[in-house]
């Protein structure tokens, strides 16, 4: 089945029933388009970020780590341009009294960009052709810009307070530590500087579940390169960013590639390529590369008097770097994951079953242990311990018929079922069964790391 034709309502009762995702404050009536992940969603999540980490930072050995904080001195956003530019154009619709986002609802209806668009063009067009929006009639004020970031204040008396902001962005705090990075860690250029957080957004109209929140997960990496290197740097990480999504079980007939034209790319960008993921709602950004140009770096040399910049020894030159930059959000891309390896598997004409499908790198589960009885709790127990402390995510259940325990299995994404049963304590051998095939084998209990190693369908 294609994901365009999955329910998404579905996927998301699948999600909330089997402990992925929940409602953030349900039992207060919820906080719109906030979620919290239960036990399984995080160890999904962290599989991720494992994944992520191992690719852009440990398997490059030009790139380091780097933890960034979520407040920030309010200069780095007027400095980066964050406090002019990062504004939603809003158009009020005056006989529901809802707020809405202009360019979304153009795109929505016209299934074109509106960047081309300027905002008297595109009220003109939403006053003209849109009468009925969002089951109401409608009578459209003007488009206002919107700022997207959280304020907040420090200090302790009302009155002298300073105003400070949430980071809409991971990226800003890695260009302020530019200097300090560089110099501790000794480092020449092409480099990069990557870190995961959280971020925050007071988007206006967030949705589709996890898509887009207001409180969201980065994972970015702000490579410095030569400026006369940049346009091959680039290429390769639009390469690496591809690859990478495709490593972790994304179908590629899932993915597309989508480069930015001129008027749509963002005021610091030289170029763009978003890798969108065909979601049950349509198409949609996943991950972003861009070349970012020195114009962050030199934006903060400006306003701060402290010069960001690298001295060449080759070259006997100082020279301001260009900054390739591929993001992407935890939260999406595991909603694409999730998306993509969730199927209803027809067995017979009888039986079906749900199955996540999932790489077996990021199972929240790899394994599970299933008693045939309960009188054998105590030696699968064991089992599940001893593949627990070779770092073998391992689940362990009894309740229930064999059945019923491999079809729960199958719906959280949990690779092997490992059964012991009455001729185990005769054999030390026991009985396990791959999600995918549900082929069966006996093997013996000393064998089974040796066995899931060479058999699980890692990429």
């Amino acid at each position: 089945m294609k994901n365009k034709d999955k329910d998404m309502n579905e996927i998301i009762n699948h999600l909330k029933t089997f402990g992925f995702v929940f409602q953030s404050s349900e039992i207060y009536g919820g906080l719109s388009n906030t979620w919290d992940y239960g036990p399984l969603g995080i160890l999904l999540i962290n599989n991720i970020k494992k994944n992520w980490w191992k690719k852009f930072i440990t398997l490059e050995s030009k790139n380091v780590g780097f933890d960034s904080k979520v407040i920030l001195n309010s200069k780095v956003w007027q400095s980066s341009g964050h406090l002019q530019n990062f504004a939603d154009p809003l158009i009020e619709n005056k006989i529901n009294n809802k707020r809405y986002r202009a360019d979304h609802i153009y795109e929505e209806i016209t299934k074109q960009n509106s960047s081309s668009l300027t905002d008297q063009e595109l009220e003109k067009w939403i006053k003209e052709n849109v009468k009925e929006y969002d089951n109401s009639k409608t009578d459209w004020t003007e488009i206002k810009h919107f700022n997207l970031m959280f304020k907040t204040a420090q200090g302790v008396v009302e009155q002298t307070k300073n105003q400070l902001y949430l980071r809409p962005e991971t990226a800003q705090g890695i260009f302020i530590n530019f200097n300090n990075v560089q110099r501790a860690m000794r480092l020449k250029l092409p480099f990069g500087i990557g870190q995961i957080g959280k971020s925050f957004r007071n988007e206006v109209t967030p949705g589709n579940f996890i898509f887009r929140t207001r409180e969201f997960e980065q994972m970015e990496l702000e490579y410095f390169t030569f400026p006369n290197d940049d346009e091959n740097a680039y290429k390769y990480y639009v390469e690496k960013s591809k690859n990478f999504i495709l490593d972790l079980g994304i179908n590629k007939e899932s993915i597309r590639l989508r480069i930015h034209s001129e008027d749509e790319l963002a005021h610091y960008a030289k170029a763009t390529t978003d890798i969108e993921f065909e979601f049950p709602f349509g198409w949609g950004e996943l991950m972003g590369i861009a070349n970012r140009t020195d114009f962050d770096l030199k934006a903060h040399n400006k306003f701060s008097d402290i010069e960001l910049k690298y001295f060449d020894q080759e070259s006997n030159q100082t020279i301001i770097p260009y900054v390739i930059e591929p993001s992407v959000g935890v939260d999406r891309l595991m909603l694409a994951i999730i998306v993509d390896s969730f199927c209803i598997e027809q067995i017979d004409q009888k039986d079906s079953r749900i199955i996540m499908k999932l790489d077996y790198k990021l199972c929240p589960y790899k394994v599970c242990v299933l008693p045939l009885v309960k009188a054998q709790s105590l030696q699968s127990k064991k089992i599940m311990e001893y593949l627990n402390e070779n770092d073998i995510e391992t689940n362990f259940d009894e309740s229930g018929s064999i059945g019923k325990r491999y079809r729960r299995q199958d719906a959280i994404g949990t690779f092997w079922c490992i059964t012991y049963d009455y001729d185990s304590d005769i054999d030390n051998s026991v009985t396990i069964r791959n999600r995918d095939t549900m082929k069966q084998e006996r093997i013996k209990i000393d064998q089974i790391i040796d066995y899931i190693n060479k058999n699980s369908n890692t990429k």
